[in-house]
């Protein structure tokens, strides 16, 4: 995509939606860590079933730790991998009340080293917590990217640094939003509704996907 239809269709996005958010439910970064761990390979919507009770009481590192792993398996159960992931929350939980203060660090590095999360999982912390222009390429914005042009790549790291290349500056901290919430209700992944896309005329994606046909009309 060259750069005057990538401006047109940040631009596009953002006026549809200037201030977009992320959908998983949390209180502070810790919560957010948590949630976003939690959140691999399940949808937002589990998470946040699973969590909003969880987080009323248990919103720092210190209380996860005291909640325990069987604690929290009895919250997350519902969510795909839960063992693996409580074991990892807690020890996450662990690390932070060891090695950072009890307090979320700023730095992709830092978070990287805590369980359980990954360099997808750092950005989304670091964008959504602490402002960073970071590109979380989860399964959506690796499809949306990859079908219209704006950033391909055959790997998720390869489309993160194109799109940190190509995104101008007045659309890079809310991209990752914009593109997450266009491949999650838009540019979805069996059955795109092109019909419906503000960014249909940009897009390399071809054939475009027509509107659904109409149900017939009963015979009278």
């Amino acid at each position: 995509m060259k750069r005057a239809a990538v401006v047109d269709f940040y631009h596009r996005l953002a006026e549809a939606d200037p201030h977009p958010v992320t959908e998983l439910e949390y209180r502070n970064p810790f919560t957010l860590v948590v949630a976003v761990a939690l959140s691999a390979q399940a949808t937002d919507v589990s998470v946040n079933k699973a969590t909003r009770a969880l987080f009323e009481t248990v919103d720092t590192p210190e209380a996860m730790v005291a909640l325990g792993e069987e604690g929290l398996k009895a919250h997350i159960k519902t969510i795909g991998l839960y063992n693996a992931k409580a074991k990892n929350v807690i020890a996450l939980s662990q690390m932070l009340i060891d090695d950072f203060g009890s307090q979320v660090p700023a730095t992709r590095e830092a978070l990287e080293r805590l369980p359980g999360v990954g360099r997808k999982t750092a950005n989304v912390v670091l964008n959504v917590a602490f402002g960073a222009e970071t590109f979380a390429v989860d399964t959506h914005i690796f499809r949306v990217c990859n079908r219209t042009g704006l950033a391909p790549g055959k790997t998720p790291l390869a489309v993160e640094l194109k799109l940190d290349k190509a995104t101008p500056a007045p659309f890079r901290q809310h991209a990752h939003h914009w593109l997450i919430l266009h491949g999650r209700y838009v540019c979805k992944a069996r059955r795109p509704e092109c019909w419906r896309c503000i960014v249909a005329d940009l897009c390399a994606f071809k054939p475009k996907t027509p509107p659904p046909a109409a149900p017939a009309r009963a015979a009278a």
